[in-house]
């Protein structure tokens, strides 16, 4: 028994969620296995944000805030950085982390999302990607060779397809894959004992 994660680590929503799911890993039964699935939210563009997007996104996560209570966001972001509408950098930086080192893949996300949504650092730039890298003692000049592979770029979309398949409905999703039968978990923000018990009852 599988559970696949689809996520992205710009995805305000899945920051949001962090602390429910780091709860529900703690909890679900030792038969399930957790798999990761990058979701590629937005793809490359050197666009600068329009400022309408801008006032968007900063109002969903104020309206986070709203719905997770204790939901953290550094609102400097929109006047340090030059945000751009393109989260498949940092989608494809945890892939290159996992290439070198499988088992900092959590890490990396972790890292990312805390520079972005704390820090107010932008990760679709690759030098904030490249620090965080480095910060986690990667090799520098390997990560930076990988994060621009085609063969990066071609698992990102092989994750993509996988999510869209497995019937992920946005950003978090959870997947449970049983007997090759797919069956999509409706979200609870506040509640890892909802998603807990829907598993158990499944198995």
């Amino acid at each position: 028994m599988i559970l696949y994660y689809v996520h992205d680590p710009m995805c305000s929503w899945c920051w949001g969620f962090r602390p429910t799911w780091t709860e529900i890993k703690t909890k679900l039964p030792k038969e399930v296995e957790i798999k990761y699935l990058l979701g590629g939210l937005a793809p490359d563009s050197n666009e600068p944000m329009p400022e309408s997007m801008k006032s968007d996104i900063a109002g969903y996560w104020k309206r986070i805030q709203q719905h997770i209570p204790g939901t953290e966001f550094n609102f400097d972001f929109w006047d340090k950085c030059e945000p751009r509408r393109s989260t498949y950098p940092a989608c494809r930086a945890v892939i290159a982390a996992r290439k070198q080192k499988p088992e900092i893949e959590l890490e990396m996300i972790k890292k990312i999302q805390t520079a972005y949504y704390m820090g107010a650092q932008n990760p679709s730039d690759n030098s904030t990607l490249t620090a965080i890298a480095r910060s986690l003692g990667l090799d520098e000049e390997q990560f930076s060779k990988d994060l621009n592979m085609p063969e990066t770029q071609q698992q990102l979309e092989a994750e993509i397809n996988m999510g869209r398949q497995l019937g992920a409905q946005g950003f978090p999703s959870m997947i449970l894959v049983k007997d090759n039968k797919a069956q999509y978990l409706p979200l609870d923000y506040n509640s890892a004992d909802n998603v807990v018990n829907m598993v158990k009852s499944m198995i």
